[in-house]
C-alpha cells in the first residue's frame, strides 16, 4: 500500500467512524489541550473544505490535532492563496493526499446559481470574487431540463464545483504536478452529505472537465 493509499484509507475510515456515531471526539478535545504539537506537525493529508460551520473537517474525518492541514474557504474554491497553501504543506510536510471537500446544500454554490439565473448590479465585490470562481463549473448545468429538477441541479453543481477545484490543483502548479507524477501525492474530490454525515469520493471519470475550465487561477 502506498503512502497516498494509506492516507486515503485513514480519511475514509475516520469519516465512517464519525458517520456511524463511533467517532473519537473526546480524544480530539484532549489532543487540543496537549502541548505536544507546539513545535512540530506531521499532517498526513491536506483538505480544502468549505467554510460552512456544519462541516468541521477534523471532526467529520475523526482526526486529531496535527493530522490534517486544513484550508477552509467558502465554496471550497482554489485561488492562488489556496494553491500556495497546498504547495507549502505538500512540500514541507510530505502530506500524501489532497482532498477537495464539498458538501450538500453549499450556500456558495447556491448563491452562484442564483446569480447566474437572476443577475443583479448591486453585489458585494468580495462575494462576487467567490462566485466568479464557481461560475465556470456550474454555468453549463443551467439548462431547461435541469431547471425542472432543482434538487438534481444543486447536487450536480456541488459536484462540478469540487471537480473544478481538483483539476485546478492537478494542473495549476508545477510543484504539485511533479509530486503527482512521482506518485507522492494524490488529489481527490469528495462530497460530504449533511444528512448522513458520510463523504462520497468522486470517481476519476467524473473529475474530467473541459479544458476551458481547467486552471484559471489568475
Amino acid at each position: 500500500m502506498t503512502k497516498s493509499q494509506d492516507a486515503l484509507r485513514r480519511l475514509r475510515e475516520g469519516n465512517e467512524r464519525f458517520a456511524s456515531g463511533k467517532g473519537n471526539a473526546d480524544a480530539f478535545l484532549r489532543c487540543v489541550r496537549r502541548a505536544s504539537t507546539v513545535s512540530s506537525q506531521e499532517p498526513f493529508a491536506i483538505v480544502i473544505g468549505c467554510s460552512d460551520s456544519r462541516v468541521p473537517v477534523e471532526i467529520v474525518f475523526d482526526q486529531d490535532l496535527g493530522d490534517l492541514f486544513v484550508i477552509r474557504v467558502a465554496g471550497n474554491i482554489v485561488s492562488p492563496s489556496q494553491l500556495g497553501s497546498v504547495e507549502y504543506a505538500a512540500a514541507e510536510f510530505g502530506s500524501a493526499v489532497v482532498m477537495v471537500l464539498g458538501h450538500t446544500g453549499c450556500g456558495a454554490v447556491l448563491g452562484t446559481l442564483e446569480r447566474l439565473r437572476r443577475p443583479a448590479a448591486a453585489r458585494s465585490p468580495h462575494m462576487r470574487f467567490i462566485a466568479e470562481r464557481i461560475e465556470p463549473a456550474v454555468a453549463p448545468l443551467l439548462t431547461a431540463q435541469r431547471e425542472q429538477d432543482r434538487g438534481a441541479l444543486i447536487q450536480a453543481a456541488v459536484r462540478a464545483n469540487v471537480c473544478q477545484s481538483v483539476e485546478q490543483l492537478r494542473h495549476g502548479s508545477e510543484i504539485l504536478e511533479g509530486l503527482i507524477a512521482s506518485g507522492q501525492l494524490l488529489v481527490m474530490g469528495g462530497v460530504y452529505d449533511l444528512g448522513t454525515g458520510r463523504i462520497e469520493l468522486l470517481e476519476e471519470a467524473e473529475v474530467e472537465l473541459p479544458g476551458s475550465i481547467k486552471g484559471g487561477l489568475a
